[in-house]
């Protein structure tokens, strides 16, 4: 049974209108981009100390705990259609992971579609992963993405291992988005139970981001690169989620590669889960997900 706190949370999406932004081609991003947050203040952060760089096109904000309790580091990369973000709620939880780990992060804004196209904002992942690698050894680089931001940071790991570059210790992922194309059958079957998301919006985002690329390309689709030698991963799926059926796909491969590989299913849950506030599931996911950090560090 659905926790009271679900049914808040599917509210308050529904008096938003998501589904309704998700549901109509070309994708109003400028209508997402409303709720954006570039530059936090201290409570969207819980008061934690932030420094900005900007690397190329990217603005990266380092995201520091009161006491540094280990040399790993994570890199997040948030998510929003490859159109929008970071909002509160990428703010808010990389700043409770960072509170409860004692581990610092770096929120990466990397440039956005449709003034933006795949191939500049991968070069831009590129550049913001060199700098950290500069800074801190590769085996203490955690990488972390929900949605987009996880689909930009599985094509980093691709990159890197097929160009022999010094590799990240793990990476987590909350609803990666696996196929720009989304055209797994089974979609459909969810679609009318997801409450965030509609092939229709999604399609139109990755259109606006793939350039002259097309959408079942291994350079904007990770389902369609090599998961080869690919690193430990950990993956929070939803059940209502219309990317699931993707994630499954995306973590059979792993599987066939003899990847380790971790899957956390939230029962009846949406989209990014895990980040949505006040919901019982989101906390219990939450608290996981920050164990998984902390056993990296021990």
């Amino acid at each position: 049974m659905k926790h009271i706190t679900y049914y808040l949370v599917t509210l308050v999406i529904k008096l938003k209108g998501i589904k309704k932004i998700f549901s109509s081609a070309p994708i109003d991003y400028l209508k997402l981009r409303k709720d954006d947050i570039y530059v936090p203040k201290s409570r969207d952060v819980l008061g934690l100390k932030c420094n900005t760089i900007l690397m190329g096109t990217t603005t990266v904000t380092e995201i520091m705990p009161k006491e540094m309790l280990s040399e790993q580091v994570i890199m997040f990369c948030h998510g929003g259609a490859s159109v929008y973000g970071p909002t509160d709620i990428h703010w808010n939880s990389i700043a409770k992971i960072v509170k409860e780990t004692g581990v610092m992060a770096y929120l990466v804004d990397y440039p956005k579609a449709p003034e933006h196209q795949i191939k500049e904002i991968n070069k831009n992942i590129d550049t913001v992963y060199e700098h950290l690698q500069n800074q801190h050894d590769a085996q203490n680089i955690i990488l972390l993405g929900d949605s987009m931001g996880g689909t930009l940071l599985i094509l980093l790991v691709q990159r890197l291992i097929k160009n022999r570059n010094p590799l990240p210790s793990q990476i987590i992922l909350l609803s990666p988005v696996l196929d720009g194309s989304m055209t797994n059958p089974d979609i459909e079957k969810i679609e009318k139970d997801d409450i965030m998301l509609s092939k229709v919006g999604i399609i139109s985002a990755k259109k606006m981001c793939a350039g002259d690329l097309n959408l079942q390309s291994s350079e904007i689709s990770p389902l369609y690169g090599s998961f080869k030698n690919f690193i430990p991963t950990y993956v929070f799926i939803g059940e209502n989620d219309i990317m699931r059926p993707d994630e499954t796909l995306f973590v059979e491969k792993l599987k066939a590669e003899n990847v380790p590989v971790e899957v956390y299913e939230g029962k009846g849950m949406p989209h990014i889960w895990v980040f949505l506030p006040v919901m019982k599931d989101a906390k219990m996911a939450l608290k996981k997900m920050i164990d998984v950090i902390k056993k990296a560090t021990l």
